[in-house]
């Protein structure tokens, strides 16, 4: 999924700082650890891997930072607002540490191979530091660190995807799960560090996905979400058969489990996601109706700085082939305000390309220049910051009419959704997702109804980010 500095969303975002506690059987663990993840979905899918490392070396997971022997920050190098939140969490462990001598802390991802030399030697806030094709070294470093040295293995792969560990779902609802599908990203767009700190790109094998996804299902889990920088340019060789999977064979595999499973994926490329793909969405009523496709900017000359490998009138094209397989599939997008010579004109065609695609919601940034892209070595960070800040407001101010729109279009409408939970108001409530991703909450009243559960429910009404109706007699 593609984040970026200093922004602003018209819809749920991935969670962020939170701290994470084990759903697998009880085990007798001595040792504990506390993990907190920042940052996208790939993140908190990678904490579970790391969680079940540690499981496996002893270690249980616990909810309190004041009960654990290890300390583990998942972090984010994509924005500058989640690097600042992560420096303030680890000077608080810090803290704690000096209370409780004993105790390791260490940061783990994007801002661990970014920043190991400072936070290691110049902040000495960390005593461990581990890039994400490391993880599976975790235990030996924490032997090291235990012995006062500073323990470090940030050396990226060409062929780590972790396909052959069984993530331990952490704090999961027990209904939707992540499954990461490939590692690494190719795409050098010149704002975007991901290729710098997560490598190159490899996909998993499909075996072990399917049977991953399988497993969750048998678990009672109802909804999946595979994963990967660029989904849709998964590709993995059978070497036994020589037979090769494209990302539309591997989701028409997942939707194949079970169709009372659905399959949801993140984030696709506009340059690579097919007519495969989307003949197979359409194919399948469990595979949801939803595409996140990132456009960053409406004008053709910002999408050639941002090495983005297509122009305003491709990028539409497919937003017009998507409507026409799927009239019914909900698009959201990735927008970024004030890049590096950003002009009004290339302003207002980012407004405007919002107004023919027609998002129904969108993730909304300002710039931020990050160290090591190749925009920071090529380009001036030349727009103003208080023009980011307004041009920013402008882009969040026509989303905010089109998601309106797009609520109101929803009333009225009856849709299948998959319930989650209590809404965050009211346990009197239920909470859940139609295939379009919206969130819609809904009386319990008398029906005898669990989380898990599939409901019809009719739109009466909306707020500014989720759908309201009632159960569909």
């Amino acid at each position: 999924m593609e984040l970026y500095a200093n922004d602003t969303k018209t819809h749920d975002e991935s969670r962020q700082g939170e701290a994470f506690e084990s759903n697998s059987p009880k085990k007798h663990f001595n040792k504990f650890f506390y993990v907190e993840s920042y940052g996208c979905a790939m993140n908190f899918a990678d904490s579970e891997v790391v969680a079940s490392i540690l499981e496996n070396n002893g270690y249980g997971s616990t909810r309190q930072p004041q009960q654990a022997d290890l300390i583990l920050v998942n972090t984010c190098s994509v924005r500058e607002k989640a690097e600042q939140t992560v420096r303030k969490r680890l000077t608080e462990f810090k803290k704690l540490k000096q209370a409780r001598p004993g105790l390791l802390v260490g940061i783990l991802g994007c801002m661990a191979e970014r920043l190991k030399a400072q936070l290691l030697e110049e902040e000495k806030l960390v005593d461990i530091v581990v890039g994400p094709d490391a993880y599976r070294t975790l235990p030996d470093l924490i032997i090291e660190a235990g012995t006062g040295q500073k323990a470090v293995n940030v050396i990226l792969s060409r062929d780590e995807t972790y396909g052959d560990i069984a993530p331990v779902r952490l704090d999961s609802n027990g209904i939707s799960g992540f499954v990461s599908i490939m590692r690494g990203c190719n795409n050098m767009c010149s704002f975007c560090v991901v290729p710098f700190t997560r490598g190159r790109e490899r996909s998993r094998d499909a075996f072990s996905i399917v049977a991953e996804c399988r497993d969750l299902f048998e678990k009672g889990y109802k909804e999946i979400t595979l994963l990967g920088q660029n989904v849709d340019s998964y590709y993995w060789n059978n070497p036994e058969t020589n037979v090769s999977v494209t990302f539309a064979q591997l989701l028409e595999s997942v939707a194949q489990i079970d169709n009372s499973l659905r399959v949801r994926f993140s984030t696709s490329h506009p340059k690579d996601i097919t007519d495969e793909v989307l003949f197979t969405m359409a194919k399948y009523h469990n595979i949801c109706k939803y595409i996140h496709l990132p456009v960053q900017s409406g004008s053709t000359r910002m999408l050639q700085l941002m090495n983005r490998t297509y122009t305003r009138e491709w990028y539409l094209a497919k937003v017009a082939r998507i409507r026409e397989i799927m009239p019914d599939c909900s698009i959201s997008a990735d927008i970024i305000a004030g890049f590096c010579t950003e002009t009004e004109e290339d302003h207002q065609d980012t407004i405007s390309i919002m107004k023919e695609a027609n998002y129904d919601y969108s993730y909304m940034y300002f710039y931020s220049e990050r160290p090591g892209t190749l925009a920071a070595k090529r380009y001036e960070d030349d727009i103003p910051e208080e023009v980011k800040k307004r041009r920013l407001q402008e882009i969040v101010d026509v989303q905010w009419v089109l998601s309106n729109e797009s609520n109101k279009r929803d009333v009225g409408k009856t849709f299948e959704i998959l319930i989650e939970g209590n809404s965050k108001k009211s346990d009197q409530e239920w909470m859940g997702r139609n295939s379009q991703n919206k969130v819609i909450v809904f009386p319990k009243g008398n029906h005898s109804l669990q989380k898990g559960d599939y409901v019809n429910v009719l739109v009466n009404d909306f707020t500014k980010g989720t759908l309201l109706g009632t159960v569909s007699e």
